[in-house]
């Protein structure tokens, strides 16, 4: 029989409350199959199954609040009947008095096992209705059945007038202790070294207009992709920054997964991954990238995007400011940012000029590289950028 538990959906996710459940006993699970959804400090969350087998037991009801590594539900193997299964169960000790669940705390979490008074079941259409409207869908009263709430819910509280005098939402405030919590650990633990890097992009934004002027409004491309095409490309060069510090040393990545920060409509953020980012050509990293924003705000995150990030990188956009300096996202051992895309005064062949240029930095662990390594790493990311054709 094969457990499976909770994982981990990042460094800073302890524990998680089970919204709903997408297998039932008997069904067969595939690799990579959504089995449930799980509710996070920062979003919902399908949570996927890496192990094939048939459905024995859910051992959760939706509602319960659980930490990270908690046994959920179990799998029979191949050639395994759920009779056998029984057989082989330990035998339950008699049970004992269980003392009274304590009350939730003064936010409304719920405790393990027992219905959520504070964060009802929201059904996908009302939760990603609530994404495009900016609205915190758990702080709704459903109309469902058992308070579920729906997508007529959510339509009916846009409607409404907005309340004055109101705090953020519990969403949102625990989501800002998650990230504080991550990031003084992450301070407290890693010693940070910083390094940046004024590149210059007129040869990438000429290859770019040119290419955008001939592609339908569907297929351009922003130029944003251009930059997590040559921090992947880079990373091939410089595998030490790509990877994780765990049990004392350093273990690089299977593959180049970028963590991508997006910033979300309530506030806060979140750092799902863009898998095999320098295996994939500019037109599909592009849709992957749209589709990524947008399932991140509405709520739609796989487990496997929040786990999977080998390294993250963070991009001011045009409205952001001239560089950033980013804290590195434990396990990881780097960080790359981007500031907005400016014209700046440059000398080019002699001659002073205007030039569009961005300014990276780079946060990095001191543990697994040093300065010189990291300053040839972002050589590297310049390098590539200014061969456009080569990304």
């Amino acid at each position: 029989m094969i457990e499976f538990k909770l994982p981990s959906l990042g460094a800073d996710m302890d524990e998680g409350t089970l919204l709903e459940w997408r297998i039932q006993p008997g069904d067969a699970v595939k690799r990579g199959q959504v089995i449930a959804v799980v509710d996070t400090a920062k979003a919902a969350v399908e949570v996927e199954c890496w192990q094939e087998g048939e459905v024995f037991e859910l051992l959760i009801e939706p509602g319960a609040k659980v930490p990270v590594g908690t046994p959920i539900a179990s799998l029979l193997e191949a050639g395994e009947s759920a009779d056998t299964a029984r057989r082989q169960l330990p035998r339950q000790p008699a049970a004992e008095p269980v003392a009274p669940v304590a009350p939730a705390p003064a936010l409304g979490i719920p405790v393990a096992g027992a219905a959520p008074a504070s964060r009802p079941r929201v059904s996908p259409a009302a939760r990603k209705r609530a994404g495009e409207l900016g609205l915190d869908p758990t702080a709704l009263t459903g109309s469902g059945p058992h308070g579920v709430i729906t997508l007529e819910d959510v339509e009916a509280a846009s409607r409404a007038p907005a309340p004055t005098g109101r705090g953020p939402s519990e969403r949102t405030a625990a989501m800002r202790q998650t990230i504080a919590a991550a990031m003084s650990r992450s301070k407290r633990e890693i010693p940070h070294y910083y390094l940046s890097e004024t590149i210059a992009l007129g040869e990438a934004m000429a290859w770019l207009q040119t290419r955008n002027a001939q592609s339908t409004p569907q297929e351009r491309l922003l130029p944003g992709v251009l930059l997590l095409k040559a921090v992947a490309l880079a990373l091939r060069e410089y595998p030490q920054l790509n990877g994780f510090w765990r049990e004392g040393g350093f273990q690089p990545a299977a593959d180049i997964h970028l963590g991508m920060a997006i910033a979300l409509r309530q506030g806060g953020l979140i750092a799902p991954a863009l898998h095999a980012v320098a295996d994939k050509p500019l037109e599909q990293l592009m849709g992957e990238v749209t589709d990524l924003v947008q399932r991140a705000r509405n709520g739609s995150l796989r487990s496997s995007e929040l786990s999977d990030a080998s390294l993250t990188v963070t991009q001011l956009g045009d409205q952001g400011v001239d560089s950033v300096f980013g804290v590195i996202y434990p396990p990881q051992v780097a960080l790359v940012g981007f500031g907005r895309i400016a014209e700046r005064p440059w000398v080019e062949d002699g001659q002073l000029c205007v030039m569009p240029c961005v300014v990276a930095s780079l946060a990095a662990d001191h543990r697994v590289s040093d300065g010189h390594y990291g300053a040839r790493f972002l050589g590297e990311v310049r390098r590539l950028l200014q061969q456009p054709k080569s990304l």
